[in-house]
C-alpha cells in the first residue's frame, strides 16, 4: 500500500443487509438512500470516514450482489432486476481499487447461500477480508446471532448500523486493517490549560490532532464579511452625493474571492429521467463509472465521480432524474429527487441536461425557472444532438434561446455523449462560470464605474420624482450580489433594474454567471430585489 495514498475500504454484500445504512453511519452523513425495500442501491458511492486525531480513509458503498456457486449472477430482487450484471461489474471495480473488503451480512437472517457464494468470490480477490454481522442490536444477542457465521472462518464483528451498536469498534477495526503500522506517538507535553480536565483518551486524541495539524493561529480563521443586513445601521448616515455617483474611469482592482473557489471544481448533473446524465458522466470521465440503461430511473443516489480534466481535478455529481411532482408516488423516487435538487445547491456549476429528441418539455422549463430563481450557476446541455439533422440545428438553437430569454446569460451547448460532440467545451465553460461567481469588486471602483451609467441613462420619473442613488456596494459573491442604496426603492422600475444589471455585466465581464441586483431604501428600510 502506498503510504501517501488514502486507503479505501469497500462494503459488499447481498441486497438488503444494511450496507447503505452502515455507509451513512460511518461517514456521518445521509448520502446514500436507505429503505426497507431490497435493491435500492445500484451505483457505487464513495465517502470519507473522518475522526479527530486519526487518519482519514475512503469508504465505498456498493449495490447488492447475487451470485450462485459458480460466481455467476442470478436474478435479484425487484429493485435490481435486470441490473445484476452491471452491479457486479461495479463491485469488481470497487474491489480492485480497495485495500480492504468488508462483507456485510444480516444477523437476523442468518447465514444464507448468497452470503457463502459471495464470501468465496471475495476470497479470490486477494484483499484483506472482514465480515460484519449487521442488525445485531445489542451484546445480549451477539453470541447467538454470530454462531453460524464462524463456519466461514473470517474475522467477525457484530454491530447495528440502525441503532449505532459497536460502530466505534467497527471503525477501529477498519483502521487496524488499513493502517497496520501506525507511527509511534511523538512526545508532546500534555500539561497546560489546553489539556486541563481532559481524560486520558481525550489527551491522546488532542495530541494526535496537534501533531498532525499544528496549533491554529488567528491567520487560520476566515476573514469576516459584513453582508447587506450588516449595513442597515449606517443607512441613515449615508450622505447624498452631489450629482449622483462620482464619475471616474473603472480600474482593474477587481479580484476573485478565494472562499467560493475553495476545493476542486464540482459539477452537478440535473435533468429529467433518461436524458443521458449518466452517459455524459461516463463520456466525460472516460470510463463506465455509472450504470447506463434505456430504462428511465436507473440512477437513484447522487453519486460523486472524480476525474482529472486537463490536469485539474473535477468532481461530477450524477443524480436521479427529476419528474413532475404529480407523477412521483414512490417514496424512494421522492428521496432521489430531493437529493438531486439538493446537489445543485452544493455544486459550483449545475449542468442541466435535456433530451434533443424530445425538445424542452414543461419539466425542463420548470427546472430552468427553478435554477434561475435561485440564482444557481448553470448551463443548458442539449444531449443526443446527433439525433438532430444538421439543417434543423439552427432552428432548434433559436427555439432553445427563446426559452432562455429571461436568463440570457445561461450558456447553451449541443452535446452528444454517444459521439463526443462538444464535450471538451463543458469543463472550461464551467470553470469560466465559477470564476465569474467569485468576482469581488472594490466599493470605490464600483461607484466610479457606475457613475457614467447613471448619467447616461437616468432613472425614469415615478410618481413625479426620480429615484436618487446614494451608494453602491457588492454584498456577496457566488453569485455576485450588488446593492444600490436609494432614497426610495419603489421608484426603480424593472426595466431600469435590467439596464443596471446589463451595465454591471458589461463593465466587469460577468457574462455567464447569475447575478443579484438589490435596491435598498436608505431611510424607509425597504428593499426591492430582482
Amino acid at each position: 500500500m502506498n503510504p501517501n495514498r488514502t486507503p479505501k475500504a469497500v462494503l459488499l454484500g447481498r441486497p438488503n443487509v444494511g450496507k447503505s445504512t452502515l455507509f451513512n453511519r460511518l461517514i456521518r452523513s445521509n448520502r446514500a438512500i436507505t429503505h426497507d425495500r431490497p435493491g435500492i442501491t445500484r451505483d457505487r458511492m464513495e465517502g470519507i470516514v473522518r475522526r479527530r486525531g486519526e487518519r482519514d480513509f475512503f469508504l465505498v458503498d456498493t449495490g447488492g450482489v447475487t451470485l450462485d456457486s459458480h460466481a455467476r449472477v442470478q436474478e435479484g430482487p425487484e429493485g435490481i432486476r435486470g441490473f445484476e450484471a452491471e452491479i457486479l461489474e461495479q463491485t469488481r471495480q470497487a474491489l480492485e481499487e480497495s485495500d480492504l473488503a468488508c462483507l456485510v451480512v444480516d444477523g437476523r437472517d442468518g447465514l444464507t447461500p448468497l452470503d457463502k457464494h459471495l464470501a468465496d468470490f471475495l476470497r479470490k480477490a486477494g484483499r484483506p477480508l472482514l465480515m460484519v454481522v449487521n442488525k445485531v442490536d445489542g451484546p445480549e444477542k451477539k453470541d447467538i446471532l454470530l454462531a453460524e457465521f464462524h463456519s466461514l472462518g473470517l474475522p467477525l464483528l457484530a454491530c447495528s448500523a440502525a441503532h449505532g451498536y459497536n460502530m466505534t469498534a467497527l471503525e477501529e477495526s477498519f483502521r487496524e486493517f488499513l493502517f497496520p503500522q501506525r507511527e509511534p506517538e511523538a512526545a508532546l507535553d500534555d500539561t497546560g490549560p489546553l489539556f486541563d480536565g481532559a481524560s486520558k483518551r481525550q489527551k491522546k486524541r488532542l495530541k494526535a490532532a496537534l501533531l498532525e495539524e499544528g496549533p491554529r493561529t488567528p491567520d487560520d480563521e476566515p476573514d469576516a464579511f459584513i453582508g447587506v443586513d450588516g449595513l442597515n445601521h449606517a443607512m441613515d448616515e449615508i450622505p447624498e452625493l452631489d450629482g449622483g455617483i462620482e464619475e471616474a474611469p473603472a480600474t482593474s482592482d477587481a479580484w476573485t474571492d478565494p472562499e467560493p473557489m475553495a476545493g476542486p471544481l464540482r459539477l452537478s448533473m440535473l435533468g429529467r429521467p433518461n436524458a443521458g446524465k449518466s452517459s455524459l458522466v461516463n463520456a466525460l470521465t472516460g470510463g463506465a463509472r455509472m450504470i447506463v440503461s434505456e430504462v428511465a430511473g436507473t440512477t437513484r443516489d447522487s453519486v460523486d465521480v472524480k476525474a482529472d480534466i486537463d490536469g485539474e481535478p473535477v468532481t461530477f455529481v450524477d443524480t436521479a432524474g427529476v419528474r413532475r411532482r404529480a407523477k412521483i408516488t414512490d417514496t424512494v423516487e421522492r428521496y432521489s429527487v430531493n437529493s438531486s435538487i439538493k446537489s445543485s445547491t452544493k455544486a459550483h456549476v449545475t449542468l442541466l441536461v435535456a433530451d434533443a429528441s424530445e425538445g424542452l418539455t414543461q419539466q425542463d422549463k420548470r427546472l430552468i425557472e427553478l435554477l434561475s430563481e435561485r440564482k444557481t450557476p448553470f448551463m443548458l446541455l442539449i444531449n443526443k444532438s446527433d439525433l438532430i439533422e444538421p439543417k434543423q440545428r439552427k432552428e432548434a438553437e433559436k427555439r432553445y434561446k427563446e426559452t432562455l430569454v429571461f436568463c440570457p446569460h445561461v450558456p447553451l451547448l449541443f452535446v452528444s455523449a454517444k459521439n463526443g460532440h462538444n464535450l471538451r467545451k463543458i469543463v472550461p465553460l464551467a470553470r469560466e462560470i465559477r470564476g465569474e461567481c467569485g468576482l469581488r469588486v472594490p466599493t470605490g471602483q464600483l461607484n466610479r464605474a457606475m457613475a457614467g451609467v447613471l448619467e447616461k441613462h437616468q432613472p425614469p420619473i415615478v410618481r413625479q420624482a426620480r429615484a436618487k442613488f446614494f451608494y453602491l456596494t457588492q454584498a456577496e459573491s457566488s453569485p455576485p450580489t450588488f446593492v444600490f442604496f436609494v432614497n426610495d426603492a419603489d421608484r426603480i422600475l424593472p426595466s431600469y433594474a435590467r439596464y443596471l444589471e446589463r451595465a454591471l455585466r458589461k463593465l466587469f465581464g460577468i457574462r455567464r454567471a447569475p447575478m443579484r441586483v438589490n435596491f435598498r431604501s436608505a431611510h424607509a428600510k425597504k428593499t426591492k430585489k430582482r
